[in-house]
């Protein structure tokens, strides 16, 4: 079966299927255990309420970059009270989002809350689902002066360099791959794919965005990551079985809270 590290279900765009979907579609399309990643607020507290419906369903909890006006000592404490749920298995998706955010006091805003909750993952002993976009030193500086402290985690919807990426494996992290391996403008993903350990990748979707071909531009969802396992195998000369395998287990060891599916 294929373990979906990284969706959110609790998005609008499905609120026509979301039931169905999660219910029993998903598991009729090969898909087992399902990580639902908070971003807002309001998406960590959806998440958890999936996660709480449905037995395969998990979910991670932590403030995006983008929505970091939201993130207050309130809810912090949100995030550590409820860290302890059995079905809360990461922090996450937290990080560095540069594109939109230019101001050096913004950046500054962001690097705290990164710091805060990474130093919560550290205290309630989880793992962390990494969102990095335009930011790669400072996302990589972070990680690193944390994982001395064994602080370990998923990069998410991965879009940096090859180099980077071993650098990331040298310190036993994981590679979020998704969509964009598929896309004819995703050659450097590829080319990660191409360079790192498949026991260092982990299948996701970060849908109902990024949607691999030949479904670019529409609604994804886990049922597609069986695209993104055939390009995996192809680009590491190994069988869909092996990837689909391979990758379950590598997100049962960092999300060790998950039961196996």
């Amino acid at each position: 079966m294929i373990f979906e590290t990284h969706a959110h279900y609790d998005d609008e765009k499905f609120d026509g299927d979301r039931v169905e979907l999660l219910s029993h579609l998903l598991k009729e399309n090969n898909i087992g255990n399902i990580v639902n990643v908070g971003a807002s607020f309001r998406g960590c507290k959806d998440s958890l309420k999936l996660a709480e419906s449905y037995d395969n369903v998990y979910a991670a909890i932590g403030i995006h970059p983008e929505e970091i006006d939201e993130a207050s000592d309130e809810v912090l404490e949100w995030l550590r009270e409820n860290a302890s749920n059995p079905k809360v298995v990461a922090i996450g998706e937290i990080g560095l989002d540069y594109y939109w955010v230019k101001d050096p006091e913004g950046r500054a805003k962001q690097r705290i809350w990164f710091d805060k909750q990474m130093d919560l993952a550290k205290e309630v002993n989880l793992p962390v689902v990494i969102h990095s976009r335009e930011a790669a030193e400072d996302t990589f500086n972070t990680i690193k002066s944390y994982n001395t402290q064994d602080v370990k985690g998923i990069v998410h919807c991965y879009s940096y360099s090859k180099e980077l990426a071993l650098e990331y494996v040298k310190m036993g992290w994981y590679i979020g791959v998704g969509g964009v391996v598929t896309f004819k403008n995703g050659k450097k993903l590829v080319e990660t794919v191409e360079a790192i350990p498949l026991e260092n990748i982990v299948l996701e979707t970060d849908c109902p965005y990024m949607a691999p071909e030949p479904h670019r531009g529409s609604r994804n969802s886990s049922i597609y990551l069986k695209y993104v396992s055939e390009k995996i195998a192809q680009l590491k000369g190994v069988s869909v079985e092996e990837v689909e395998r391979i990758t379950y287990e590598n997100a049962l060891r960092i999300y060790s809270k998950c039961k196996r599916n």
